[in-house]
């Protein structure tokens, strides 16, 4: 997590024009899918981790937190947070989420978008998350699919063989580092199974309440054609658990 490519100029331009940064919640694929899995936020305190643009924080805010804190490595996704998406009641605060100083008992819910594969020690953050949440109160996550990240490159390895394109699938069970490529530049990411990561939830005091694996709709599909080859692999995964 710690690599900061985000504040680089040309990624950061390249990501600005990527759908979910353009049309916010609406514009990412997997949305109706994690939308449906979000709890109730009337009067809860909110903590979003890896947060972006904070378009997850707004949404928490106009349907009923108290407060929502967006945290997030990157200097220029903060300023894109407090430009479109200020709204009383959420706080953006800058750092990485392995440093940061969880005070015990204080969200009742956590939520993390597509931001958990960049970090290397799934376990150690799970323990700071289950410390910061009430009894009871809910994890909710999406994260890159193992299967999309285990082999590390993230590329077809054949999109010639149509209708069924071929992925590479090697390497799952040894987690660790992957140099990937994203928006045409390297990127460090980690790879973790999904033994691991269940495990990592479980041995932290959660229990798992939902699991899913997000395809593209077919209203998507018609809007953009690429987004057929994402049906032939999962390219995301999203927890729900409780803190026990």
């Amino acid at each position: 997590m710690k690599e900061n490519r985000y504040d680089d100029q040309d990624f950061f331009e390249k990501y600005s024009h990527m759908s979910r940064s353009e049309k916010g919640l609406a514009g990412a694929g997997e949305w109706p899918v994690l939308q449906a899995m979000l709890p109730d936020f009337t009067n809860k305190q909110v903590l979003d981790l890896g947060c972006g643009y904070g378009w997850h924080c707004r949404y928490a805010m106009e349907n009923g937190a108290v407060s929502v804190l967006g945290m997030d490595l990157s200097e220029k996704m903060l300023d894109q947070a407090r430009t479109i998406n200020q709204l009383e009641g959420i706080e953006y605060q800058q750092g990485a989420l392995e440093d940061y100083a969880y005070p015990s008992e204080s969200f009742d819910v956590v939520l993390s978008s597509l931001t958990l594969h960049y970090i290397e020690n799934l376990g150690a953050l799970f323990q700071q998350i289950a410390k910061t949440l009430r009894p009871g109160g809910e994890f909710i996550f999406s994260m890159e699919h193992p299967i999309f990240t285990a082999e590390g490159s993230q590329q077809w390895l054949d999109q010639t063989s149509d209708p069924d394109p071929v992925w590479p699938v090697t390497r799952y069970f040894l987690d660790g580092r992957r140099d990937s490529i994203f928006l045409g530049a390297p990127v460090v990411k980690y790879h973790h199974s999904l033994t691991t990561i269940v495990q990592a939830l479980i041995h932290n005091g959660f229990e798992l309440e939902d699991i899913q694996e997000p395809q593209p709709t077919a209203e998507l599909i018609r809007e953009v054609p690429k987004m057929e080859e994402e049906r032939h692999r999962p390219m995301m995964i999203i927890f729900k658990a409780k803190k026990r």
